[in-house]
């Protein structure tokens, strides 16, 4: 039995890796395929967001789950990188470690805002995906079912997701250090999806009353306006928009920059150098970096809000000791059970085996035994009974044993070769 992550976040990755290996939902479906064709009895969960790129793997037979190698050509080729460029940016947790990482991540503890809501959802959705994809089997089903409901004792148990804050709230912190008001600020929304809609949310709540909203999607940017008392306006004058706008907030889905540094020369003739601040939350980044070059021009990527975050992480830390404490009681719990599981098989297989044996004896006996009665027949019975569940006793019992303290693969195998126990 094997369970496996292998991926990259903002821990050990920038932004710049992290946009290069991100998968949109159209890629993730994609990926899913993908990796049931070239690993067929391994279970895959696809985890995509702006701060990680994670694959869960998982199989009763460990052999059948990718290598790293076989991930890093998998992402490789995916993505149409080279090889080396993406070795180096993967870090890979196996049993025991993937399962306390999944349960961090969906506990919100391992991401850049502590505390954020917004990670849970992204785990459900991966899940859901894996599972329409026939990706997802007993392993994953376990795992993320209990990623979930330990994800949910953490929030109740502990304060840490008090005062919710998301990437948007720390953004728009992070702009207030820049503008005294957004009262007075024409402000453009790139992307009507959750994070687009949290962030005009924030700037609303802040005093923002200029907000225009494009989306690719015009009946989208119309639900979202109406919604939050914005103004629709077309992608098609997205340019124009962005020579009128003093703060601009792009969170779309775009796997390739929608405004690239050529394209900005002629927005930036039209603004006459005004101040243009942009928040570019999107992972692949929607503007490209080099027009954070240009005179007046303030381009942040979501990599830029650590130093906001980290206040966030500071603030948040005096609840981390209790919900640590549910991680690592929820990985035990959880591990003891899989153990348990593996387990179960071979027991069954193994009794099975005895009763049949049993049986047989059982009825060759009394073939020979005719002149015993009804009750010396049932006392019969019983000795067998008792003789066979005395010799399984203490091979049954240190498996148990072995189960609650790790893996018992040595005893398992030891078991099905002694017994000649097949799958």
């Amino acid at each position: 039995m094997k369970l496996q992550m292998v991926g990259c976040s903002h821990h050990n990755s920038n932004v710049n890796v992290r946009e290069k290996l991100a998968f949109s939902p159209e890629q993730t479906q994609r990926a899913l395929a993908d990796l049931r064709n070239r690993f067929p009895e391994s279970e895959s969960v696809l985890l995509s967001t702006c701060n990680r790129v994670e694959l869960y793997f998982a199989a009763e037979n460990a052999n059948v789950c990718p290598s790293h190698h076989d991930v890093v050509h998998f992402l490789a080729e995916f993505h149409g990188l080279a090889a080396q460029d993406v070795f180096d940016n993967l870090f890979e947790h196996t049993g025991e470690d993937a399962v306390r990482h999944l349960f961090t991540v969906a506990a919100s503890l391992d991401s850049m805002v502590v505390g954020e809501a917004q990670i849970l959802s992204q785990v459900k959705q991966a899940y859901e995906m894996a599972t329409a994809a026939n990706n997802a089997g007993p392993f994953t089903h376990s795992a993320f079912q209990a990623a979930i409901r330990v994800a949910k004792r953490v929030a109740t148990e502990t304060s840490i997701n008090q005062k919710r804050v998301s990437i948007p709230s720390v953004a728009v912190v992070f702009v207030r250090d820049i503008f005294e008001t957004f009262a007075d600020k024409t402000i453009l929304v790139i992307g009507a999806g959750e994070m687009g809609e949290d962030t005009l949310r924030y700037l609303k709540h802040d005093g923002a009353r200029d907000i225009r909203i494009v989306n690719r999607n015009s009946a989208r940017a119309e639900e979202l306006a109406a919604r939050m008392g914005g103004t629709p306006r077309s992608w098609h004058e997205l340019h124009a928009l962005l020579v009128e706008a003093d703060l601009v907030v792009s969170t779309t889905g775009a796997t390739l920059p929608i405004v690239t540094a050529q394209e900005f020369k002629a927005i930036e003739r039209g603004r006459y150098q005004r101040p243009l601040v942009v928040l570019d939350l999107a992972v692949p980044r929607d503007f490209e970096s080099a027009i954070g070059d240009y005179p007046g021009v303030y381009l942040y990527s979501i990599d830029d809000l650590e130093t906001a975050c980290e206040a966030n992480r500071r603030e948040r830390e005096r609840e981390w000791p209790a919900a640590e404490r549910i991680i690592e009681e929820e990985t035990a719990r959880y591990i003891t059970e899989l153990h348990h599981r593996a387990t179960g098989p071979t027991i069954k297989r193994l009794k099975q085996r005895a009763d049949e044996i049993k049986i047989d004896e059982l009825a060759r006996l009394m073939n020979k035994l005719t002149e015993l009665d009804d009750r010396q027949r049932d006392e019969v019975r019983r000795a067998f009974d008792r003789l066979v569940n005395k010799l399984l006793h203490p091979p049954l019992e240190s498996l148990r044993d072995e189960a609650a303290s790790g893996t018992p693969q040595g005893l398992l195998e030891a078991l099905r070769r002694l017994f000649r126990l097949q799958d």
